[in-house]
């Protein structure tokens, strides 16, 4: 009658520790897949909406540019 008693109780806990194994891989699946998903639309986002840039003059010095079109003189600075 132990022995039995001790077979059940050991099948018991086999039974436990496959449960908890099996829950944890199923929750470690869900988060990568929840993060992968979150990733690919970052990159996919990021790549539809590009990032302003600034354009920039090489001289330090601004040029100031004069003409006259026939209507009047026009000073570009």
């Amino acid at each position: 009658m132990q022995n039995i008693r001790s077979i059940f109780i050991m099948l018991a806990g086999a039974t436990v520790v496959v449960a908890m194994l099996l829950l944890t891989f199923s929750v470690t699946l869900a988060v990568g897949g929840i993060l992968t998903v979150l990733m690919v639309g970052r990159a996919l986002s990021m790549k539809m909406k590009p990032a302003p840039v600034r354009a920039k003059a090489n001289n330090r010095k601004p040029e100031m540019r004069i003409w006259n079109d026939g209507r009047g003189t026009i000073i570009d600075l």
